[in-house]
């Protein structure tokens, strides 16, 4: 936890807000879109099921294929702990939702189910989307699916494995391509800029990659630096939870960091 205090006083330094921001893109997208204060009716339900897991007395056998769990590192864990402490809270769930409203991706594709809220955030903005999610525990995807299910979101297709087994797969029988991609999944440099550049194969120019925990670690910071001078990256924002990248070639290269 230190690391990521320090990480955060670095980024508070660095970072500002809409004040004195040039790009009528970045603008836009932070004062209707990341700092939106308004309520979408659709968050009463998925903080209803949120609640409904943080009651939740079952334990589970958790299958962890990352970089390790905030929520403990034993194989049994209560899914009230896993709902308390590795899902996503509500203002980044919401986050989610707004983005996937905004930007109406088609294809959505999520790596890291956990138990389903960020995955449910994703799939409830319109439901003409398609959100494919990939989940290495079988136990917890099991808890996702009753999620899906009770939020009655048919359109989520869960899908379970290692990563590096059942990505490139999805990839290739994806008959669209990646409008949307969420990236929650192995915490780790190297597996990040793979999965990374695994989808950008799929990606087109209005694509939106986000990913989760750009400053959880050192190993992360230094796969956020990398992505941030890939060649095919034009824009990114870092918001110090998520980082947001785009790939819109009619503008100058820029990065931001701006406060939630």
């Amino acid at each position: 936890m230190s690391y990521q205090i320090l990480s955060y006083l670095r980024f508070w330094l660095r970072s500002g807000n809409a004040h004195g921001l040039h790009s009528p893109f970045v603008f836009g997208l932070y004062t209707t879109v990341v700092r939106h204060e308004g309520h979408f009716g659709a968050y009463e339900a998925l903080e209803a099921r949120r609640q409904e897991l943080l009651r939740s007395k079952e334990s589970i056998t958790v299958r962890d294929l990352g970089a390790g769990s905030h929520a403990g590192t034993g194989r049994q864990r209560r899914v009230a702990d896993i709902a308390r402490v590795a899902a996503k809270p509500p203002r980044l769930g919401q986050l989610l939702f707004r983005l996937a409203n905004h930007f109406q991706p088609r294809t959505i594709l999520e790596l890291g189910t956990s138990l389903g809220l960020t995955t449910a955030y994703l799939a409830a903005a319109d439901s003409r989307s398609q959100v494919i999610t990939l989940e290495g525990c079988p136990a917890t995807a099991a808890v996702a699916r009753e999620t899906f299910a009770a939020l009655r979101l048919p359109n989520v297709a869960l899908r379970e494995g290692n990563f590096d087994e059942i990505l490139a797969p999805t990839l290739a029988a994806l008959p669209y391509p990646l409008d949307f991609v969420f990236f929650d999944g192995n915490h780790r440099y190297e597996p990040t800029l793979r999965y990374f550049e695994l989808c950008l194969a799929k990606a087109h120019e209005q694509s939106v990659f986000v990913l989760d925990d750009i400053h959880w670690s050192a190993e992360m910071e230094r796969a956020w630096e990398t992505i941030k001078v890939h060649p095919q990256v034009m824009l990114t924002v870092d918001l110090f939870y998520v980082g947001l990248v785009f790939f819109r070639r009619n503008q100058p290269r820029q990065h931001f960091s701006l406060r939630l």
